[in-house]
């Protein structure tokens, strides 16, 4: 079993106690909320006459079925409003902090937390959404939760949870030109598959992750669930305090030294035991591309894709043939001979600042392809702010992106956003699931922002070697 890593550190410290079950009852610092996946965690506490135990603890948003086009109220689904209404009703009853569009602040909730200071080294974090693991990023355990764990924290401000092994996964040297944080999580996740993670938490280390900026961390950290495991981490550093120093939540003055003396002191130590350590290297990583329907199905983007005749386990053969047929496409064919229909740069993956920056610096001056349907949607207000300040928005439309509202939008199918028929679409989100993005004969490649817009121009999955 792991010893003195951050994440026996941090488990320790929010330990109450262990269930007969043998299940460790963790104290959550932090409860994100949204709008999804909270409606009847809220609906049963008022059953059972239960109030929230730490509203102050608790921050809500909405993201998932908010209209990127327009969002004006009522929204045109009559769904999404009734979700909005039950959140607005929820978060004035009981007492929340509520981010919606009045306040300037709403976003995608994994995207807000880090902007906003609330995500901070040595918390427990929960929200009921898979992708909470982004939250590692600086040095938390954040997990995602099912509704009735999300009632659990909402009246306990704990849960139930198995203790887990650690593995660390690090990757040395440089990255090559072109390469970015999404082409590393997307290679690890080819290399250790889907299911590589379950039952661990991944610690990222190493030279590249040394020298990775938040944002970045943030983006692999976020897919460590679609590598099977239950939360991935970063140990805090310089760069995690000076993302977090100055933001509305970070403490500030005398308590803002102390927290940084705290933080630092979390990190795993440098003779920290591990259950597994596998190291790759930097140079062997080159921009990735989906070619199926999990996560783990990708190629270098200069690399043929599979033959799954070649593949010794038939369930993992099983599944590449499944893929072929969805997607219609052909081992031994190259990335670069699949065209497509939509771009999208967005999700809690890839909808930061940085991400609207390195899809902005490969469109500048150009024009979308003829045919491409190609949008921008930041994954916050403060990020849509920020990007129209330097004027990205002026770049991409200009280009030929349409410039949205901030929200989860195509990243999956629960708002209008969404493929039709079989299209096929550059995607910067997180998963490419059958009938993730709306249409159960839609097609998804996953890629990196960049690479993204590299493919709306050319109409076609593009090297972005070959464009910067």
């Amino acid at each position: 079993m792991a010893k003195r890593t951050l994440y026996n550190k941090i488990w320790d410290a929010h330990s109450v106690t262990t269930l007969p079950t043998g299940q460790t009852q963790l104290f959550i610092g932090l409860h994100l909320v949204h709008e999804v996946t909270s409606p009847q965690a809220f609906d049963m506490l008022r059953e059972k006459g239960l109030t929230v135990a730490y509203p102050e603890r608790t921050f809500a948003t909405i993201d998932h079925i908010v209209p990127t086009k327009s969002q004006a109220r009522p929204f045109s689904d009559e769904a999404a409003e009734k979700m909005m209404q039950a959140i607005e009703r929820n978060a004035k009853e009981f007492g929340l902090n509520f981010f919606d569009f009045a306040t300037g602040r709403q976003g995608i909730v994994h995207i807000i937390g880090p902007e906003l200071g609330l995500t901070q080294p040595g918390m427990t974090i929960a929200c009921g959404d898979s992708h909470t693991s982004t939250h590692g990023a600086f040095g938390t355990l954040a997990f995602g939760i099912g509704t009735s764990q999300v009632r659990d924290v909402l009246a306990s401000q704990c849960m139930a949870m198995d203790p887990m092994k650690v593995r660390r996964i690090e990757v040395n040297g440089t990255l090559g030109n072109g390469v970015t944080p999404k082409d590393v999580i997307l290679y690890i996740i080819n290399r250790l598959g889907v299911k590589g993670g379950l039952g661990y938490a991944y610690e990222y280390a190493g030279d590249v992750f040394d020298s990775m900026s938040m944002e970045g961390r943030m983006t692999v950290c976020n897919m460590s669930i679609e590598g099977g495991a239950r939360a991935g981490y970063v140990n805090p550093d310089d760069t995690t305090f000076e993302f977090l120093k100055g933001r509305e939540y970070a403490p500030a003055g005398d308590a803002w030294d102390r927290a940084v003396a705290t933080w630092r002191s979390l990190a795993s130590d440098g003779d920290a035991e591990y259950d597994d350590l596998i190291v790759y290297d930097a140079a062997e990583i080159e921009p990735m591309v989906t070619w199926g329907v999990t996560p783990g199905q990708s190629v270098g983007v200069s690399e043929p894709l599979p033959d799954p005749a070649r593949v010794a386990d038939s369930g993992e053969r099983t599944s590449m043939e499944l893929a072929y047929r969805h997607m219609k496409l052909a081992p031994g064919s190259k990335p670069r001979d699949i065209r497509i229909d939509v771009a999208f740069v967005g999700s809690c993956t890839n909808g930061r600042i940085s991400d609207l920056r390195a899809a902005a610096a490969v469109v500048r001056g150009k024009k979308v392809a003829a045919g491409v349907e190609a949008f921008v949607v930041p994954g916050s207000m403060q990020v849509r702010k920020q990007a129209m300040d330097e004027g990205l928005d002026t770049v991409f439309t200009e280009a030929g992106f349409e410039w949205r509202g901030a929200g989860c939008s195509m990243c999956l199918a629960m708002n209008p956003d969404q493929l039709k028929g079989d299209q096929i679409s550059a995607s910067s989100s997180n998963r490419n699931f059958i009938g993730r993005q709306g249409s159960a004969t839609g097609r998804t490649l996953l890629m990196s922002p960049a690479m993204v817009a590299a493919a709306a121009l050319a109409g076609r999955v593009t090297d972005i070697r070959d464009v910067v």
